[in-house]
């Protein structure tokens, strides 16, 4: 690769988050305009609730497809227990690195539904009758995974932000998940509690956590992840994909915290500079951790990432 190609690469990612600050911007019009017609004229007299408006079109109609579309090369691999250093696995000779996700799990963030459609592969037989696909592979893929013991029974999907919800049951309906997939309609610190929901999850009752592309945004960052964490078994795995801070080379980091403080009004409160790595390794006593950067991401990633499981 030429020099003048590595430049003109570097440039455009370093001026690629801004590009993607104004797409967010060119959504907002769009969503006030949509709430005029609705009549939602209280949503409009609340800053916050215009922000989780706005950010839900902007995230479920225009970057979060394909945003998913270019995580889910990782994100799959993850799932499957074939990522190792933040580094995915290839086939072949290359043994898997842990098993796959499996047993009752809990997404956190699941938003209007954009990863569900990763779940029905790891389904255990007889825990769901849904759609395949037109070679029966993901038939068959369930049944290697349930055969094994190790599929998934139960999959929690958090989700507090009602207005996500009809977009997360249609996704649902999609996969063939209606007997597995449950909405979690409630934030984390009421997961157990049944008064908030109709429902109740039990600390140390499962068996993977899923967090992708969600941790930058929750509150109280510290108290939730240590919360998650005792939701886990001894021996549950929490499969995560985040971005993370910038650790590295110091004009990144200047750059990023730069950004930084745009970035969260646009981004419907996203934190870039959010140490989530830091939080999670100290949310309690770990087993295993097998986590770091991809390492397709270049040196002039702005928005870094890592991938890999915790073993509690």
């Amino acid at each position: 690769m030429s020099l003048l190609t590595r430049t003109t690469d570097a440039i455009l990612g370093l001026l690629d988050p801004w590009l993607f600050l104004g797409i967010s911007a060119s959504c907002l019009p769009r969503t006030i305009l949509h709430l005029l017609r609705a009549r939602r004229l209280a949503v409009l007299l609340s800053p916050r609730a215009v922000q989780d408006a706005w950010f839900g079109e902007f995230w479920g109609r225009v970057a979060g497809p394909g945003i998913r579309a270019n995580a889910a090369e990782r994100v799959v691999p993850l799932l499957e227990g074939r990522t190792r250093c933040g580094r995915v696995l290839g086939g072949g000779d290359e043994a898997p690195a842990g098993p796959p996700v499996g047993g009752v799990v809990l997404e956190v963030g699941a938003g209007s539904g954009l990863w569900v459609d990763v779940f029905p592969p790891f389904v255990a037989d007889g825990a769901v009758s849904g759609p395949e696909g037109k070679d029966g592979s993901d038939a068959r893929r369930r049944g290697a995974r349930g055969s094994s013991g190790g599929g998934i029974t139960r999959v929690y999907g958090v989700e507090p932000n009602r207005d996500q919800h009809p977009s997360l049951r249609k996704a649902i309906a999609r996969a063939g998940l209606e007997d597995v997939y449950r909405i979690v309609p409630v934030g984390i610190e009421d997961l157990d509690d049944s008064t908030k929901w109709d429902g109740r999850v039990e600390k140390g009752s499962v068996d993977c956590i899923v967090s992708i592309l969600c941790l930058c945004s929750i509150p109280d960052p510290e108290k939730n992840i240590r919360e998650l964490y005792r939701y886990l078994k001894k021996g549950g795995r929490w499969y995560v994909y985040e971005h993370v801070r910038c650790e590295y080379s110091w004009y990144m980091r200047l750059y990023q915290r730069l950004l930084n403080v745009f970035w969260p009004h646009f981004i419907g409160g996203c934190l870039l500079c959010r140490q989530t790595e830091k939080m999670l390794r100290e949310a309690g006593s770990w087993e295993k951790i097998d986590v770091g950067q991809p390492p397709i991401e270049p040196w002039y990633q702005v928005v870094p990432h890592i991938l890999g499981v915790f073993t509690k």
